[in-house]
Parts: C-alpha cells; sequence; structure tokens
C-alpha cells in the first residue's frame, strides 16, 4: 500500500477524525513548569499544621566570631486561603525584652508587617519598600520572615543533584515583588520529603548575597518537617545568624485574636 493509496488516505482521513483512535505524544514539562510543580508540592504536603508554637534561640556573629544571643518566643498560625500569620516576641537579653513582631504573609500583593518597640512605646509597620532591610540586627531580612507562598515567585527547574538530605532538585525563584531585595532564589529540596536544604540569594546585582542552610529536621504530627537549626551565611559582610529551634507544639487552639496588631505591645 503506497502513501498515495485510496485505502491509506480514508484510514488517515477517519483516525484524524476520531481522535480517540490515535495517542498524541504528551508534551514535555519545561523548566518553569517543573520548577513551578517542585514548588506547588512542597507547599502541598505541608499544609494542615493549623497553628504552631517554638522557643527559639537567636544567635548573632560577627566577622570576628564574636556572638550576641536572643531568645524569642514564636507563635504562627495558617489561614485558608492566605499567607500564615506569626508572631515573634523577645525575651533576652533585657535590651530587646518585649519587643515584638507581627507578621502577615499574603500570597498577592505585599505582607503586612509590624514591629513593637517597648523603648519608644509604638508599633512601627515596616513599609514594603523596606522589607530587605535586616531584621532587629539579624542576617535575616524581613522578607525572609513571611511564609512561602508559590504566588510570590516565578520559578526555572536547573537539575538533580546529591545534597545533605539525599537527592534534591534544584530550583530556581525571581520574586514578583519589585521591592524584593533579591534578583533571585536557588533552592535545594530533596525528592523524598521536599524538605528545604539550602538556599542562595542573590542581590540586586545578581552577586551572591547570602546562604541558608537547614539542618536536623525533625517530623511532627506524622507529617510536618521541621529544622533545629537554621543557619544564614551573609557572604559579602562575613556576618552570620543561627535560629536554634526547640519546643514545637502544634495545633494548640491559636486563632487570629492572637495575632492583632491592636495587642502588640501586650504580647507575652
Amino acid at each position: 500500500m503506497t502513501l498515495n493509496s485510496k485505502p491509506l488516505k480514508l484510514a488517515l482521513a477517519a483516525a484524524i477524525a476520531s481522535p480517540l483512535m490515535i495517542s498524541l505524544p504528551v508534551q514535555a514539562e519545561n523548566p518553569m513548569e517543573k520548577g513551578l510543580a517542585i514548588s506547588e508540592e512542597a507547599k502541598r504536603r505541608d499544609l494542615g499544621w493549623q497553628d504552631m508554637k517554638a522557643q527559639m534561640q537567636m544567635v548573632l556573629r560577627n566577622k570576628q566570631g564574636q556572638e550576641s544571643v536572643r531568645e524569642v518566643r514564636m507563635k504562627s498560625l495558617e489561614v485558608d486561603n492566605d499567607g500564615d500569620k506569626s508572631l515573634s516576641v523577645f525575651d533576652q537579653p533585657l535590651d530587646v525584652k518585649g519587643t515584638a513582631f507581627l507578621s502577615f504573609s499574603h500570597p498577592v500583593g505585599a505582607d503586612d508587617q509590624w514591629l513593637y518597640l517597648p523603648a519608644l512605646k509604638r508599633v512601627k509597620r515596616i513599609a514594603s519598600r523596606n522589607k530587605s532591610g535586616p531584621f532587629m540586627g539579624s542576617e535575616f531580612a524581613y522578607e525572609d520572615l513571611s511564609s512561602f507562598e508559590v504566588e510570590k515567585y516565578t520559578y526555572k527547574y536547573l537539575r538533580n543533584e546529591p545534597c545533605d538530605l539525599g537527592e534534591c532538585f534544584v530550583v530556581e525563584q525571581y520574586p514578583v515583588d519589585k521591592n524584593s531585595g533579591y534578583t533571585r532564589r536557588v533552592v535545594w529540596l530533596d525528592t523524598a520529603e521536599y524538605r528545604v536544604s539550602k538556599t542562595e540569594f542573590y542581590d540586586r546585582k545578581d552577586s551572591p548575597l547570602k546562604t541558608l542552610t537547614n539542618h536536623d529536621y525533625q517530623q511532627y504530627e506524622g507529617k510536618h518537617w521541621r529544622p533545629d537549626l537554621m543557619k544564614m551565611v551573609n557572604h559579602q559582610t562575613g556576618k552570620s545568624t543561627d535560629l536554634k529551634w526547640t519546643g514545637y507544639e502544634f495545633k494548640t487552639g491559636l486563632t487570629d485574636k492572637d495575632f492583632n496588631k491592636n495587642t502588640l505591645k501586650r504580647a507575652r
């Protein structure tokens, strides 16, 4: 049977008229689609924790290795169809005791963030243009403290490679917010549990700025993974900040009333 034969032409015409009779090849994911899919799965796997309490020790270290330590109490609330809410209250040392930070993350648009400074006895709103500034002298910026929301970035899958958690996806994230202090972040997520192993931050000139590594993950509620230690190193200043987490509790009954800017100065 030749290509020009009548029976073959009729068979092809019938196949075109009936899509169920032919199988079209599925288009392979491009790097943008794959990067987005990985990030969506990471978010999906951690849904349902409802609320959380924990103790956090913040260790600030200068270029010479000198340290200062702060004790912080943390509360977080998972919000349906929006970003998480979080409250941080400083207990030690005395010069920061009573300082409180409240953050309402949002998938779209600027986050809402407030800082209560007891010395001034007033609540200060953190302007969007200042989100790239350092939080309480640490190497974490205000924008680093908001919850991860898929809509905050566009994505590009780069590769798979070995990492501290085994095998990792490597995904580039580009902030949507024009006020972000970063041009991009490169994130390593393990292929088994989608935990973040490492994040590299690049400044507005696209130069390496900081690296965050997460260590000693523990699982809670049979589902939710949290690191006991987070280490942020600033490559441009030589400074670093460690966050050491203890006493995680989930589903403790926190509500919106526990995250109210009007009661921020009375946070306990």
